[in-house]
Formats: C-alpha cells, structure tokens, sequence
C-alpha cells in the first residue's frame, strides 16, 4: 500500500456510521477560487488545511466553509475529495510557499531582463509538493520565451509553466483600492469575471467618461453587472425616453426617468418648464393616453380624455 494510499483511509471511525457525504468550499490561495470538497467527516473546521486529491496530486487546501448541499448547478461528481488533515510537516510546507514564490518571482524577473523578452512577469505560483511552479505574466504579443523555460527548469528542477494572463487578472493578483475608496472587488470576493458592456452604464444613466466607468485595470467597471438586471427590471415598468403623457390637461414628452425614485421628468410639447411626475401621477399620465387612443379608435371621444395617439413601442431595455 502506497503512502498516499493509506493517508486516504485516515477518516475518523465516527465518520463512517451513517456514510453520509459532507460538502464543503475549499481554497487553494488566500485570494483564489474557490472550490468544491466532498469528504464522509463533518466536523472539519473554517480555516483548516486539510489535503484534496487531484487528478496528478495531494494539493494542501484551505477549507472555508460547510455546505449543507452541493450548490445548484454543480455536480457531486466532480467534486474534489477531501483526503484528510494536513500533518505538521505539509502545514509547515504550506507556510513556505510565499517565501519560495517569491524567491522564484525575483530570480524570473532577473532573467527576463538578461534576456531582454518584451514580457511583464505578475506572479510566481509553487504547488506544495514542489512538482510544478507556474509563471503568470502579461504581454502585448506572443514572446519565444524558450530560453527563459530553459533556464527556470535548470534553476528549480521541476516542471515549470508560463501562463499569460490579461489585465484584469493581473489586477485581480496585484490588488489596490478602487475609485470608491474600497479594496478592489476583483481581489477581495470576486472570482469569476463577467461580461461588462457600455449598455449596462447607459441603463444605469451613469456618465459615459470613461474616466468614469473605467477601474484600475482602463476596463469597463466590474460593478456595473450588480444592480444592472434590477434597473432593466424596474424601466421596463416605467414610460420610455420621449414617450407622451397626458397630464393636468396637457401632452407632455418623457426627457429622464429615475427608476431609483420611481420617477420621471418630462416637458409640455408646447413648451413650459420641466416636471417631475410621481409614479401616481405618470401611471394616471399613461392610462389618460391610452383612454384616448382606444376613443379615438372608436369614433367617440370621452369628455376630458386624451384624443392624441401616439405610437406605442415595447419597452425594452
């Protein structure tokens, strides 16, 4: 029996009575993704450093939280199996590795200047078990990085692994403080990138600089995706920009909505100042429009109702 072998089968007894899985989230690095665990024992602790089994190794972990069900959408099966608990030796190991990356990160760049290669070196990455170091760097370009390979296996005589990387990675690991005044959102929770377009700042009605909307690493802001799908949800209730309205017996032109306030603003066609119509009040403006419409469909008028029609457009955002 291999050594890995039996280090799989140190389960605690109790853990085997009822033979009910355990889900749990685990973490690889402090700021890194997190995964799914499954294991027979419950009475693993947040923040411990157990061991999970991969398909090439036995990766030390830390463990984050208890679940009590695989989250929606992920299979059981695919879930990484908690082996057992670190020993002294492999915690000890652990504790290193910041030490050991940052040595190879400094003797990378080194050589990255001796050679002269068009490359930005980000970050070191040591697994535990010392069998790969992966080098993470930005580059305009594709670089022949063969002789740095070369050179970095000779160094560390271990499998080694350059892996280019786009800006909002590079920030994700760099880190800093955003526009708000708070911890970049990439380096502190976020751990998958989702996809950020011009249209979301416009339904926001944010400026459109962008200064503005550009974070740290000159891409579209991360956190116009947070409150993108409740604005959409909310103006497809509300009138549309240059929609008419019928109030206090004039036909007004929708110029702002506010969906945050439930309002908007609007202007009289034949000329006046500006005014701010209640959700009360536009919702009333709009009914007036359509009793209108539907009279004048008719041939009869009602008394006091709006006989101007206007063309009605589905209300998409």
């Amino acid at each position: 029996m291999t050594e890995h072998t039996a280090a799989a089968q140190e389960i605690l007894p109790d853990a085997r009575q009822d033979g009910e899985v355990h889900f749990y989230r685990v973490r690889c690095r402090p700021l890194g993704q997190e995964h799914l665990a499954r294991s027979l024992q419950a009475d693993f602790s947040p923040g411990e450093i157990v061991l999970i089994r991969t398909e090439e190794r036995l990766e030390p972990v830390t463990l984050v939280c208890h679940l009590p069900a695989p989250l929606p959408g992920k299979c059981a099966d695919h879930a990484w199996e908690i082996t057992r608990r670190a020993n002294a030796e492999e915690k000890d190991r652990l504790a290193q590795l910041p030490a050991r990356e940052r040595a190879a990160a400094v003797f990378c760049k080194e050589r990255i200047r001796a050679l002269n290669l068009p490359m930005h070196l980000v970050q070191a990455e040591c697994y535990a078990n010392g069998s790969k170091v992966i080098f993470y760097f930005t580059a305009e370009n594709r670089v022949d990085f063969r002789e740095l390979v070369k050179e970095l296996v000779h160094e560390f005589r271990t499998r080694v692994e350059m892996r280019q990387i786009g800006v909002r990675h590079e920030t994700q690991m760099t880190g800093g403080i955003g526009a708000c005044g708070r911890e970049l959102c990439c380096a502190a929770f976020l751990r998958n990138f989702e996809s950020v377009s011009i249209r979301m700042a416009k339904a926001q009605d944010l400026p459109l600089n962008p200064a503005k909307i550009s974070g740290v690493c000159n891409r579209l802001l991360c956190c116009l995706t947070y409150e993108f799908e409740s604005y959409r949800a909310i103006k497809r209730e509300m009138p549309r920009l240059g929609q008419q309205l019928y109030h206090a017996d004039k036909m007004y032109k929708v110029t702002r909505v506010l969906p945050m306030q439930g309002t908007v603003q609007a202007v009289a066609e034949e000329g006046g100042a500006e005014v701010t119509l209640t959700e009360t009040q536009w919702r009333e403006a709009e009914n007036a429009v359509l009793r209108g419409d539907e009279a004048r469909k008719k041939g009869k008028p009602k008394e006091g109702a709006a006989v101007k029609s206007f063309p009605r457009k589905n209300k998409k955002i």
